[in-house]
């Protein structure tokens, strides 16, 4: 019995010598795979590492030309409003020189009627004068707004009073207290005027 008893204990050595082996085989081939897996993890972290350089080296080029552009607005703004300034200084200064002749044939008037007590020719002197307005601020392009006997626009005309008056049609301007300017379609001052029916 003792053979038989011997016999099953060499085939449980023999078991866990071929366990062993296969254990140390195992072992010794995880090694190998481990140590080809290195240089291949390390090539990809490698170059994982490398694109994200050049992203990063992407993302500077992109933030400085944002923060150059960004630049180049705040200037183009800055140097848009000081040439609107200049564009308002050298309309306003045209409007005045156009109409500084008016001016000056307004103080001959007021200087030739405390000289001459001729009401003829003061009255000769303002409408000279009056014309002269008048042409200045055509070539301004201000334009009269048209109201007597038209019919009421809104968009021209501002209704102070209103009559009833059969001799009139629907919403006719009967007459005209103030007059009304446009400067190229664009109303200045709306006509204040009386309307009928």
């Amino acid at each position: 019995m003792k053979e038989k008893g011997t016999g099953k204990q060499n085939k449980k050595e023999q078991d866990k010598c071929q366990i062993n082996n296969n254990e140390e085989v195992n072992k010794s081939q995880n090694d190998n795979i481990a140590a080809e897996e290195k240089p291949a993890h390390n090539r990809e972290m490698e170059q994982l590492k490398n694109e994200l350089e050049e992203k990063t080296k992407k993302c500077e080029e992109y933030f400085n030309m944002l923060q150059r552009t960004a630049a180049e607005f705040d200037n183009y703004k800055k140097r848009t409003a000081k040439e609107m300034g200049s564009v308002y200084n050298d309309a306003a200064v045209d409007i005045v020189a156009a109409f500084l002749p008016v001016v000056d044939n307004i103080e001959r008037a007021v200087q030739a009627s405390s000289k001459e007590a001729d009401a003829a020719s003061l009255k000769e002197g303002i409408d000279l004068v009056f014309r002269q307005f008048k042409e200045v601020m055509a070539k301004l392009g201000v334009e009269e707004i048209k109201s007597l006997g038209e019919k009421f626009d809104p968009n021209l005309h501002n209704a102070v009073m209103h009559v009833e008056d059969p001799e009139y049609g629907e919403s006719v301007i009967v007459e005209e207290f103030q007059k009304g300017y446009t400067l190229k379609d664009k109303v200045i001052r709306y006509s204040m005027v009386k309307v009928a029916n």
